[in-house]
């Protein structure tokens, strides 16, 4: 089937699970409730997205608190209990984040509870998504390795443990975020893909990665207020990454100033195209969906384009993200009947 729909991973939360359209939002319970209302989530994310016709579905993030400390918070050696405040993304914007105090280990399985709970309720495809090492790296204060690049490797090798895991919980894509890849280009050369195919090494199911703009967040939309008439942060990081192991390659595109010829870029992987935008709360026609499918086709063949969102829809209000997705659904299946 040409045009198979995703999303990038999340969707906003119930307002029975979290606090509404906000990012590190409080949960509503806790204990062996909030565990409940978790799988309950999950389980209604993956219900929503089937029903607006997207084909690989995510669980939508729905059992964690943020994307990134999600993942973090099953490891030993992190101090939860004594945050600071940290630059993130080159200071973009501060955060208060946990502090790397001793050696990284997995306490046990990380998202076991929510894959299995996608997994046993979609017949659908599943696709679950990490952090990515140096995306978490750029989230996280460090008092123990005094290096970037060990502290990297050393979470590389927990996400592998944790990948592994999943695929053998019947995830067919694993998806790596790495928004750190659009601001530290030199870094994704001489480190940080090495540290990403670490994460995915020995995966037998899909692997992609995911590099966007941020969020629909103050601070993301003001940067990109910064970065010109054309977003060319890719140009650096494409053909490193199309050199590597990674299959897929999730990115912008929009109501995005990246030139879309960048894609070309990619000849040897398979192209998740946003075509949802995630920083706006106007709902895509299927039209306007079906017309950036049509400008990605130009770049890459249409056999290797997926139809995505921009970014994840955490912060978004639910009505605008449902309607949304059923704009993908719409969009993808009317750019088969054009396009076929």
């Amino acid at each position: 089937m040409l045009f198979p729909t995703t999303i990038a991973g999340s969707l906003p939360k119930p307002e029975w699970l979290a606090e509404p359209n906000m990012l590190w939002a409080p949960w509503k319970s806790e204990g062996a409730e909030l565990a409940r209302a978790k799988r309950d989530a999950t389980v209604l994310a993956v219900k929503l997205q089937e029903d607006a016709g997207v084909d690989i579905v995510t669980e939508g993030e729905q059992a964690r608190q943020h994307f990134v400390h999600g993942f973090l918070e099953r490891i030993e050696g992190i101090d939860f209990a004594h945050k600071v405040e940290m630059g993130i993304r080159k200071d973009r914007y501060k955060a208060m984040v946990p502090q790397v105090v001793a050696p990284l280990q997995l306490k046990g399985r990380v998202h076991e509870g929510e894959a299995r709970a996608a997994r046993a309720h979609t017949k659908n495809k599943l696709k679950f998504t990490l952090p990515g090492p140096m995306t978490i790296i750029d989230t996280i204060a460090d008092q123990y390795y005094g290096d970037r690049v060990k502290m990297a490797f050393a979470f590389a090798e927990l996400l592998n443990q944790e990948a592994k895991a999943l695929q053998a919980d019947g995830v067919d894509m694993i998806q790596f975020d790495e928004p750190a890849f659009n601001v530290y280009m030199d870094q994704v050369r001489d480190w940080g893909i090495k540290a990403l195919e670490r994460a995915a090494e020995g995966l037998t199911c899909a692997t992609a990665v995911h590099i966007c703009y941020g969020y629909g967040i103050k601070a993301n939309t003001d940067w990109k207020e910064t970065l010109g008439g054309e977003w060319r942060q890719y140009e650096e990081t494409f053909p490193v990454i199309d050199n590597s192991t990674i299959q897929q390659v999730a990115i912008e595109c929009r109501n995005s100033k990246v030139p879309i010829e960048l894609l070309a870029a990619l000849p040897g992987k398979i192209v998740q195209a946003g075509v949802i935008d995630v920083a706006s709360d106007e709902v895509e026609t299927a039209e306007d969906v079906v017309k950036v499918i049509e400008a990605v086709a130009k770049h890459v063949p249409k056999g290797n384009i997926i139809a995505t969102t921009n970014c994840g829809m955490a912060p978004m209000r639910r009505d605008i993200a449902e309607a949304k997705l059923i704009a993908l659904g719409a969009g993808a299946k009317l750019a088969r009947q054009r396009l076929a």
